[in-house]
């Protein structure tokens, strides 16, 4: 898979990446992720109770969203990181009402925190990078390269611009084409 090539991929790579382990940990180990967000764990369940159900159907849309983040970021998919930061904000709304109205413990704060500091990162991360896209010595022009002559210092180090870059994208660079 492919390094992100933005600030902003970097915000959803570390968010996907943690959304897939906290995932996993609550498919394979409920327990561990119901202590780390602060829920008691009772000896025994009584009947009715749907824990175990809600922790894995939250488990795996964890990790399946996870998967979505990172493969966002794989393609540099700049609409669901400007998507992203919306439905976070309104994601750390909700979670920190819900400990606010009591639904949830105090603990559960946190996760409503890194909902929205997460989404304040990637928007900084999206202002940042349209800012270096239109930076100094920008005219805002996009560069055709011709791919039969290369960029190489001299025509004998000529290196092909889809060996640079990887075959398949566009002749700007990330930040460029972001802006565009």
């Amino acid at each position: 898979m492919r390094l992100p090539r933005s600030v902003a991929g970097w915000t959803i790579a570390v968010f996907g990446v943690l959304a897939l382990v906290l995932g996993a940990v609550g498919l394979l180990w409920p327990e561990a992720l119901l202590r780390m967000l602060g829920f008691e764990i009772p000896p025994s369940r009584a009947p009715g109770d749907y824990t175990g159900v809600f922790v894995t159907a939250s488990s795996m849309a964890s990790f399946n969203m996870g998967v979505y983040y990172l493969l966002a970021t794989a393609t540099e998919w700049r609409a669901f990181y400007r998507f992203t930061v919306v439905f976070r904000l309104v994601t750390s709304a909700v979670f920190t009402l819900a400990v606010l109205a009591d639904i949830a413990p105090g603990r559960f704060f946190g996760v409503a925190a890194w909902e929205g500091l997460g989404a304040l990162a990637t928007a900084g991360g999206l202002w940042w990078d349209a800012r270096r896209s239109t930076g100094a010595g920008t005219t805002g022009v996009r560069r055709i390269i011709d791919p039969t002559v290369g960029s190489g210092s001299t025509p004998d180090e000529a290196e092909r611009d889809d060996d640079r870059r990887g075959a398949g994208t566009s002749a700007v660079g990330p930040a460029t084409d972001a802006v565009q």
